[in-house]
């Protein structure tokens, strides 16, 4: 939790033994994230506030919680392609703590596009539930490619988890978040979820063509990316099928 997110929990010496396990908390992140949606729906209806201010809570809970760690991620990845470069000087990019323009350009449209979409959901509690089960599915999906997908480099942070973690252990908890939200979506709005899922699918072919073809193997920062991607088109999906059933 204080790795992923800004939640205040207790802090420990990482070791080698006790980051075994750290990707298997990955989802609670996601989960609180959930939870804090509903809290602010809650909270929007006791004071009567509008759409636009809805909309902005459901926005900035994420950045908020992760602490912008995914989308720091997205900024690099972006900066990252829009370069052109080889597979090594994309690489040093994602590596440079400066932001170039083309990562702000994204941010920025990335923002808009969720203010938006979020602006435009219909509300109701199957929405919300679905709403609110996607920062778990993309963590779980994100996980699975730190552990799954190949790496482009034998060092760094990504490396580490990767190294570090009980592979085996990791991946049967991610699994299971990821089937048990998958579950729970498919129950409460079929016809959205399935929309959702598809969206998440064509997110992670895409990543997996990209870290290989652009990059050479999997990153940090394209975990990142993949997270902050898979979250807009699922939040896109969600509110395009609710326009369709209302």
């Amino acid at each position: 939790m204080s790795m992923f997110s800004r939640i205040p929990v207790p802090q420990v010496e990482w070791n080698e033994e006790n980051m075994k396990y750290m990707l298997c908390g990955f989802p609670l992140v996601g989960a609180a994230i959930g939870l804090l949606f509903w809290v602010w729906m809650w909270l929007c209806g006791v004071l009567n506030f509008g759409l636009a201010v809805r909309a902005a809570g459901l926005t900035a809970i994420p950045v908020l919680i992760s602490g912008g760690i995914h989308l720091e991620g997205f900024c690099d990845t972006t900066d990252a392609l829009a370069s052109r470069a080889e597979p090594e000087r994309k690489r040093q990019i994602m590596k440079d703590s400066h932001v170039g323009a083309f990562a702000v350009i994204a941010l920025g449209l990335y923002y808009l596009l969720y203010f938006a979409f979020c602006f435009e959901l219909n509300i109701t509690l199957r929405s919300l539930t679905l709403l609110s089960l996607s920062p778990v599915l993309s963590r779980s999906a994100s996980g699975l490619t730190v552990i799954f997908f190949p790496s482009s480099k034998n060092e760094g942070l990504f490396r580490s988890f990767r190294d570090t973690a009980d592979r085996t252990a990791a991946a049967v908890v991610l699994f299971a978040f990821a089937v048990a939200s998958m579950t729970l979506m498919l129950f409460y709005l079929p016809l959205a979820a399935m929309l959702m899922l598809l969206l998440v699918a064509v997110a992670l072919l895409a990543l997996y063509l990209i870290s290989w073809r652009q990059f050479g193997g999997m990153s940090g920062d394209l975990a990142g990316w993949f997270l902050t991607v898979a979250e807009l088109l699922m939040l896109i999906g969600l509110t395009t099928i609710m326009k369709v059933l209302v």
